[in-house]
């Protein structure tokens, strides 16, 4: 990938373990998810999974390892990921 993708891993840390349950419910809604809210915090996170791995099916990421690196956009409109973006072009939403 090039140096302005984003690492969902590095996402996920920039976020913290305590705001992570609800950044993961943000994204499952933002991703068209219903019912996320009342979901287990385990079948939450196998959700996100599935949904970043439909991403790499899209071709808005790639996967290495246990980790996506999204294209730059890839988050556009995801406006609780803004915050925890890096400041690189391209990578904030709108």
């Amino acid at each position: 990938m090039t140096d302005f993708s984003v690492s969902w891993r590095d996402l996920e840390n920039r976020v913290g373990l305590d705001d992570l349950p609800a950044f993961h419910r943000a994204f499952l809604h933002w991703r068209g998810i219903d019912g996320g809210d009342a979901m287990p915090l385990r079948r939450v996170q196998q959700r996100v999974e599935a949904e970043l791995n439909r991403m790499v099916q899209g071709e808005l990421a790639t996967r290495e390892g246990d980790d996506w690196h999204l294209i730059p956009g890839a988050l556009e409109g995801f406006e609780a990921a803004a915050p925890y973006l890096p400041t690189q072009p391209d990578s904030l939403p709108l």
